[in-house]
């Protein structure tokens, strides 16, 4: 059954306030120009991220190289991929290795993880944390795939300078090219002036795919593939979302729907926070990875000088945060929308065994199972939510896998594609990032960071009578 979405708690009269037919029938005319908008930037070559599905060059490439990297046998076997990376680069590979491995997958041993590597995700530059991972791992035996389109992200590229000289050291620079792989920009970039250089493996992330929109390139589906993810079936997913969300008409396009219900939301009854939450582990990172998709892409000035728009967006996960958020959604104030994700019950599952008949607060309980538990935490939570007022919608999933995965993945790029044309913004860039990168080159000194620098010298400095 395909990914579904249950709106019925965003809308009047369910909700007391919510998003009226009226509202509704005039969105529709809307989401027929945003939709137009986004074909018309596909056409022009700018949205990469919807041709990925059907790149089968690159998806092969992925492919022959997580095979070559197979054949390494003995004292020189896969047991860790590391990914240098940020952003983007990281929350990707992130969500799909809690989504699609088994729980825990870094802790289970060789035989738990079916002979494949573990996989670990650098995405800062905390020393401590670095150290620690390269103090541990075994480098004759570890991969470390350097992802950075442009090949000069301060973190990424640091990152690379300390593994690099580590590798050097430890085996010799021969060997400590064979454990590097860079995926980056196809033609220019530091990465690729350097491999080219060097000889070091590459693969490459389209030129007109953008960070937040590349899970489905090498920066996703080479860590997905070497921890033996079905990637094909990611793909097939995406590309089925695709199709579905190909009509401009509005009740026809599951993702323009979706875009739509939070745009008037946020712009015509002050819902500005909005509120991803999956039911269950295995997509709780896929929250953190909608986050940055949402934010840096809707987060814009559609003229300089004014206020900004785009809602702000925060990760949840049931039924943990019904002990912590829930309480805020609940009663604070009437500023959020929630999106609950939800999974059909699978084969797997726990029963709750029929212990102390003679406590009621526990006898309840017996018989049943926890994933009954966790539907009905969240179909209860739903309920209150909109007993309250407070608007939510549900996203259904037939199970967590490689498909499953893909269609949600593209409903989400898709929906921050539709809204930016609904806000009026550029969802593809990110200028509000770039201030702060130039004062960090010029405060470490890069040569080409001058400007930043006198930048940097004009701002206030600490008033001694202000700080305490």
């Amino acid at each position: 059954m395909p990914l579904r979405l249950d709106y019925t708690n965003m809308m009047a009269p369910a909700i007391a306030g919510g998003i009226t037919d009226a509202e509704w029938r005039a969105i529709e005319a809307r989401f027929a120009t945003a939709h137009a908008g986004v074909a018309a930037l596909h056409g022009e070559g700018t949205l990469g991220f919807l041709d990925l599905p059907d790149d089968r060059d690159l998806h092969r490439a992925t492919q022959e190289y997580v095979a070559r990297v197979a054949r390494r046998a003995g004292a020189d076997a896969l047991a860790d991929v590391v990914v240098l990376g940020i952003g983007g680069s990281a929350l990707g590979p992130i969500a799909l290795r809690t989504a699609l491995r088994p729980p825990q997958w870094n802790l289970l041993d060789d035989a738990g993880r079916g002979g494949r590597p573990r996989l670990h995700v650098l995405d800062n530059v905390d020393p401590a944390n670095i150290d620690a991972l390269l103090g541990r791992l075994d480098l004759r035996r570890s991969l470390f795939v350097v992802t950075s389109k442009s090949g000069g992200t301060a973190e990424t590229m640091a990152q690379y300078l300390v593994v690099r000289a580590r590798l050097v050291s430890a085996l010799g620079d021969a060997a400590a090219k064979e454990r590097l792989v860079f995926v980056t920009d196809p033609e220019k970039g530091a990465l690729r002036a350097i491999a080219r250089a060097e000889g070091i493996a590459t693969l490459p992330i389209p030129a007109n795919v953008g960070g937040r929109f590349s899970v489905l390139t090498p920066v996703g589906t080479l860590p997905a593939a070497l921890i033996g993810i079905d990637v094909a079936g990611l793909l097939a997913g995406a590309a089925d979302m695709r199709t579905r969300c190909a009509s401009g008409t509005l009740r026809q396009n599951v993702a323009g729907t979706y875009a739509a219900l939070q745009f008037l939301a946020d712009t015509a009854h002050g819902r500005h926070v909005q509120v991803l939450m999956p039911y269950g582990d295995a997509l709780r990172d896929m929250a953190d990875w909608f986050v940055q998709l949402w934010a840096e892409s809707l987060g814009k000035h559609r003229v300089a000088g004014d206020e900004g728009v785009g809602p702000t967006p925060l990760a949840a996960l049931g039924a943990t945060d019904q002990h912590s958020q829930v309480q805020l959604f609940m009663e604070g104030p009437p500023d959020k929308t929630v999106t609950f994700i939800a999974v059909e019950q699978g084969a797997r599952d726990v029963e709750i065994p029929a212990l102390h008949a003679d406590i009621p607060e526990l006898a309840y309980l017996g018989g049943h199972r926890l994933g009954e538990l966790l539907d009905i935490e969240r179909r209860a939570t739903a309920g209150a939510l909109a007993r309250r007022g407070r608007p939510n919608m549900t996203l259904q999933m037939e199970s967590v896998d490689a498909f499953g995965v893909g269609e949600l993945l593209m409903l989400l790029e898709l929906a921050t594609a539709y809204a930016g044309q609904l806000y009026g913004v550029d969802a593809f860039n990110q200028p509000g990032v770039e201030l702060g990168k130039q004062f960090t080159y010029a405060m470490l000194g890069r040569a080409d960071a001058e400007a930043a620098r006198k930048e940097w010298e004009l701002l206030p400095k600490p008033d001694p009578e202000r700080v305490i």
